[in-house]
Order: structure tokens, then sequence, then C-alpha cells
């Protein structure tokens, strides 16, 4: 178990004028954000990193990974955003975002593989379906807040069988044991040539806004007055140090 030493910093190590900057800030930042009737503050889609950089980026990478990189090159051209480990193409295809990493996790379903590339989608899975959903594949992540969907494992055809069945799963179309036999069928009949819609292209419409979901405010004066009471006595006592500092 990794153990921070006493020269990291975390939540704790903060003082409490920072704390009260971060809170603030990100509340600003929601209320601008909302006010301009903003999708995303992402604009990554504008830039090109140059194919010779995205070869000399992933020179030392694992094969698998690098031959998906590859596929995603051939297929929808230079990425918009590269690290030494990580490569982004944003709005490219159905995809709201890929991402290839160098490092890989490795998964057992349907059959022992890496997963190293993730697709993600606009999509509002409702937090009753969250189980399901992770009982059918645990590569199937979903974000509730940013009302987004995502598959990750090594090839853009799995993506595409794991959300088409996702989509199955919330909408009543299948249960989750039929989900995890399909995928094993259509994965094995794209592998071989054979017909398989569901490795083939969304199956949906895929929304491009709205799946947000933004849930309830539960910090408002009451709680802020009832904590900064409490401060206040913890500044009496000595047993807290200042707001500012």
């Amino acid at each position: 178990m990794k153990v921070v030493d006493e020269r990291g910093q975390g939540p704790k190590d903060m003082d409490t004028g920072e704390r009260m900057a971060t809170l603030t800030g990100a509340t600003v930042d929601a209320v601008t954000h909302k006010a301009k009737g903003e999708h995303e503050t992402e604009d990554g889609d504008r830039y090109t990193v140059d194919p010779a950089a995205v070869e000399a980026l992933i020179a030392d990478w694992p094969d698998a990974p690098k031959r998906g990189v590859r596929q995603m090159l051939a297929q929808y051209g230079p990425p918009n955003e590269a690290t030494p480990t990580k490569l982004f193409w944003y709005r490219n295809g159905p995809w709201k975002r890929t991402i290839v990493t160098r490092d890989v996790v490795t998964h057992n379903f349907p059959a022992p593989h890496s997963d190293f590339l993730t697709q993600v989608i606009d999509y509002r899975v409702p937090p009753e379906r969250f189980d399901e959903i992770a009982r059918f594949d645990g590569s199937c992540l979903v974000d509730r807040t940013a009302g987004e969907a995502a598959a990750r494992c090594d090839s853009e055809a799995a993506n595409t069988i794991t959300l088409n069945l996702m989509h199955d799963i919330v909408t009543d179309r299948t249960s989750v044991e039929e989900a995890r036999k399909t995928f094993a069928e259509q994965m094995v009949a794209y592998t071989l040539g054979r017909s398989a819609p569901y490795a083939e292209g969304v199956q949906f419409v895929v929304p491009d806004s709205g799946t947000e979901d933004e849930d309830e405010r539960v910090i408002g004066a009451a709680t802020f007055g009832q904590q900064t009471v409490g401060k206040v006595k913890d500044l009496v006592t000595g047993n807290e140090e200042p707001l500012g500092g």
C-alpha cells in the first residue's frame, strides 16, 4: 500500500483560506458555465498533433496500445492532444472523446486481454441501473454528473458492442446475463469476419447534449451558519486555525 510521506500534501494539509477559495472558485465557475449555456468547456478539437510527434511518443509503447493508436490514426487522423502516456481525440466519429493510453488494465471478460482504448459518448444512465451496468461489464464506465458513458477495451469494435448492450440493458431489451452472452457471440463473429451488427456501429441515437445530472444542492446558508458557529468556537478554544490561514 502506498503511503504519502511527510513531504506529500493531502486535503487535510490545505489551509482554511485555500479551502474557501477552492469552493468559491468552483461555485463561480459553475454559475458562469450555466449562464453561458455551455455544454462543454473543452475545445481540444481545435488542435492537431503532428503525426511525426505521435510516432515519436509511441515509439516505446507496448505493442497492443501502439497498434490501437495506429488504428485510430488510420480511422480518424492525428489526435488533438498528446502526452507521453496518452493520446486524445475529440468529436471523432460517433465519439465525444477517444483516449488511448500507454498503460493498460488487464481484463478477463469476455476473454483475457488488455484495456487501453476508452471511447466516450453523451448518455444518461439512470442511477438505479448502475449496478446492472457494473455487473454486465466492469469496463463500461458511467459518469452520472457529466452525463457520459464510456467503454474501455482493446478495440473500437469491442467498445461499440459494450455500449450497444449497455443501452439494451438500460432500455430493458436484455438482461445482464443475456448481454454478457451476446457480447461473446458478437465479438467472436466480428473477429471471424461474420455479420456482427453490434460491433459494426452504434445501434441507437447518441445524444449530443442534455444528459448531465447536476443532482441537488445540500450545502446552503443553514449549513454554513452552523459550521461557522462551530468554527468560531474552535478559534475561541484554540482548537483551530484562523479562517485566512
